[in-house]
């Protein structure tokens, strides 16, 4: 294979360059997201017991860099700073603002939604690049196929003959492209599809959790 690589024309080459710059790109995308996701799911896991085993939410915010990988981590602290807050400018003479307790709940609701498109973006980043090469490369490989094919019968114009063994090369080396596209499309789309399916659990749960945690929340500030 790499004799035929190594014969290969320039544009055939080029292709094959541009197909192994998709493949390492995948692969060092892949290995890296999946260590951000499973330390992600193992951490909201832990931090779920922990909010809900424990009785008072200073309590919850004191043990938050146990679970610094986890997105519902960052949804915690984003609504339980602005609550805090919101309770600060209620003890500051500023209660007036406040007539309904909706209307501090409601600054922390945004704080939470704000913190959920962040933490979908941190989970979701790289994983286009996975779609891209899933899509594309068997395209770039089939160029390159298309390419070497029509250099091989070029070839065969220019000597008159059509034997196997005039063509078998020529064709072989053209071949080569569309392996490696396929290569590198393979590995990406089945990871896309597991690392979108991991994601979605993640965002489904910071929806759970920031309906949850948001009732708390109007239950406390109607409470204070």
């Amino acid at each position: 294979m790499l004799e035929l690589i190594w014969n290969a024309g320039p544009v055939v080459k080029l292709v094959l360059l541009i197909l192994v710059y998709f493949s390492v790109v995948s692969w060092t995308i892949i290995f890296y997201k999946m260590r951000i996701i499973k330390r992600a799911m193992k951490d909201s896991d832990g931090f779920l017991e922990a909010f809900w085993n424990k009785k008072r939410l200073e309590a919850v915010a004191q043990d938050l860099k146990l679970y610094s990988n986890s997105p519902l981590t960052t949804l915690f602290r984003e609504g339980y700073q602005e609550l805090m807050k919101v309770q600060r400018m209620k003890q500051g003479g500023e209660a007036q603002s406040f007539t309904s307790g909706l209307s501090g709940a409601d600054n922390v609701a945004r704080a939470l939604r704000r913190a959920s498109t962040q933490e979908t973006y941190r989970l979701e980043k790289y994983l286009t690049f996975l779609a891209t090469t899933g899509s594309t490369a068997p395209f770039i490989g089939l160029f390159g196929t298309v390419w070497g094919i029509m250099n091989s019968f070029h070839g065969i114009g220019k000597m008159g003959s059509a034997s196997l063994a005039v063509v078998a090369p020529g064709i072989s080396e053209a071949l080569i492209a569309t392996a490696i596209g396929l290569m590198a499309a393979i590995p990406a789309v089945v990871a896309y599809n597991h690392f979108l399916n991991k994601v979605n659990i993640l965002i489904g749960e910071m929806d759970n959790f920031s309906q949850e945690f948001l009732n708390i929340i109007e239950y406390v500030i109607r409470r204070d």
